[in-house]
């Protein structure tokens, strides 16, 4: 068991997998202005979009488009999330700082989600971090499914550390762990991100929850002795849980900034600044803010 950390570094995923997972399909003009508004809020690391097909995420659609009409980010860099290797050199083109690719750590969920076995979409990766490597654009990895599948159930640490390890060994410089239908417990939760932390360093890692149930916070405090300082949220709680109907979906970003500054951890966000973020996208969305 480790210290709490000092400093907590928080990625802003909302722009990419909050808004992807909404009903409706937001313009570019409202997704520019937010990613400002969260600049202005203190966030640096923010998923700004996706280039994967548009006929089945046409939310995504005009990633290029932000990307080119965002400011500098000079304090951090903007993000995608890219299939394979034609989804990266699209990123490339369209100016991307940072690229992410997204495995399962469930064989079932897998299939079911990009048609294809674990070891068969580490493999479609495999080109795209060697294009990575020789272009100079970091690269992240995303595990779902961590804490629980829709389709199998239970999913072992085991099986978590496993991808982990094989996408950091792969060229990820950070591993995010996301609990993608929210069925984790503190003790489930922490039990799997100390067996990740058996294979890659802990520095590498990040906490990636969801909310379905309402206990990301708990999972999260559970994890933050263990040497962990990297956290994933979206501004106003953006997504929903595609797997239960009006389920929250990622933690809220407001509530992680609020969660750490009573533990007494820096995150370098201004709240003020980032609920005004909130009640602008929520109300674009036509939602009423929590």
């Amino acid at each position: 068991m480790s210290p709490l950390p000092s400093r907590v570094r928080i990625v802003e995923v909302g722009p990419r997998d909050g808004l992807q997972n909404e009903p409706v399909t937001v313009p570019t003009a409202v997704k520019v202005e937010l990613i400002e508004r969260l600049l202005a809020a203190g966030l640096t690391a923010i998923e700004v979009g996706s280039f994967v097909s548009a006929r089945w995420v046409p939310q995504m659609a005009d990633t290029a488009a932000v990307l080119a009409r965002l400011p500098p980010n000079p304090a951090g860099r903007y993000a995608v999330l890219v299939p394979n290797l034609r989804g990266f050199e699209a990123a490339k083109e369209a100016g991307a700082g940072e690229v992410a690719v997204f495995a399962s750590a469930s064989e079932a969920f897998s299939r079911a989600n990009i048609n294809c076995s674990i070891a068969e979409s580490l493999e479609r990766f495999r080109p795209v971090a060697q294009a990575a490597r020789a272009a100079g654009i970091p690269l992240r990895g995303y595990v779902s499914c961590v804490l629980g599948c829709p389709y199998e159930g239970t999913v072992t640490p085991e099986a978590v550390a496993d991808v982990a390890r094989r996408l950091a060994e792969m060229g990820c410089y950070e591993v995010s762990l996301g609990d993608t239908i929210g069925a984790g417990m503190p003790d489930t939760a922490r039990a799997c991100i100390a067996a990740v932390a058996e294979t890659i360093p802990r520095e590498r890692i990040a906490l990636h929850f969801h909310d379905t149930r309402g206990l990301a916070l708990a999972n999260l405090r559970a994890c933050l002795d263990l040497g962990v300082s990297v956290i994933d949220a979206a501004v106003a709680g953006l997504g929903g849980c595609p797997y239960a109907k009006g389920a929250p979906g990622n933690v809220a970003t407001e509530a992680v900034v609020a969660e750490l500054d009573r533990l007494g951890i820096a995150s370098g966000i201004d709240p003020g600044r980032l609920a005004e973020a909130g009640r602008f996208i929520t109300g674009a969305l036509g939602r009423v803010p929590e």
